[in-house]
């Protein structure tokens, strides 16, 4: 079943194209991968799927509604969290920030509300630190208590955008394990540079440069995660023309190789 449906959108900044003929279908509990140069769009679309931005034609929907509508579905965890870590600020305090609702601010269950948080602490496995200090905490479990913040309202989609930024080389492995688990429940979209969550947890992906290429795991490999490194803002992406490749073999496969 589909939660997310874009169709011939295109976007652009003062004149300048950023997103055409994007067409992207997303189905529940997806894990896709949204790779690409910087400048080629990747950032624009996230927030397209959030509402921050409007299109200038084609269509989203998220479960059937404008994204603007549908803001109570997607969690969203941002590249750079802007937060003083000196400031004297629990990791429950900080997740209970994603309990807030300007439109019914007077009518706060703090208990039911503390419940809630803490069991989002618990499924990033980060309840035993709920009362310590964010800025005591390392960035793989920050990231976490940011995540659980995303999540503390049960969205069905969760929106990362280059989540290991900050998190050491030793420490990404488990951070995409426990993605992993949480996509059990939860569709997941993550812009990431990261082989690791390219070639092993996620189920598609998508390359955004300008246009977009999406793949799903059976069409990933070696030859494309290396066009993956080379593709600059350019209209023809080198990991879209891998695709075609590997979509001709399939179409034609008893067709003799080509020789020079």
């Amino acid at each position: 079943m589909s939660i997310i449906e874009i169709k011939n959108l295109e976007f652009a900044y003062t004149g300048e194209t950023v997103l055409r003929e994007v067409d992207l279908t997303v189905n529940a509990h997806d894990f896709l991968a949204v790779i690409g140069p910087n400048g080629g769009g990747k950032t624009t679309l996230l927030k397209l799927l959030l509402g921050l931005l409007k299109p200038c034609s084609g269509t989203i929907r998220i479960d059937g509604k404008l994204p603007e509508k549908a803001s109570s579905a997607i969690g969203y965890v941002p590249q750079n969290v802007h937060m003083n870590q000196s400031f004297p600020i629990s990791a429950l305090d900080v997740v209970l920030m994603g309990m807030f609702d300007p439109k019914n601010r007077f009518r706060r269950n703090k208990a039911q509300h503390r419940k809630a948080a803490l069991e989002a602490l618990d499924r990033l496995e980060m309840v035993n630190y709920a009362d310590k200090k964010i800025g005591t905490l390392s960035g793989g479990q920050r990231q976490r208590v940011f995540i659980a913040r995303a999540m503390v309202s049960r969205p069905g989609i969760l929106l990362l955008d280059e989540p290991t930024a900050s998190i050491d080389t030793k420490g990404q492995a488990e951070f995409y394990r426990l993605l992993s688990k949480l996509n059990k429940e939860i569709t997941i979209l993550v812009v990431s540079h990261d082989l690791l969550v390219i070639s092993r947890y996620a189920n598609s992906v998508a390359c955004v440069n300008r246009r977009l290429h999406y793949h799903d795991q059976a069409e990933i490999t070696g030859e494309m995660l290396e066009a993956m490194y080379s593709c600059t803002v350019e209209d023809v992406c080198p990991v879209g023309l891998v695709a075609q490749g590997l979509s001709h073999r399939v179409l034609n496969p008893h067709e003799d190789p080509i020789h020079d």
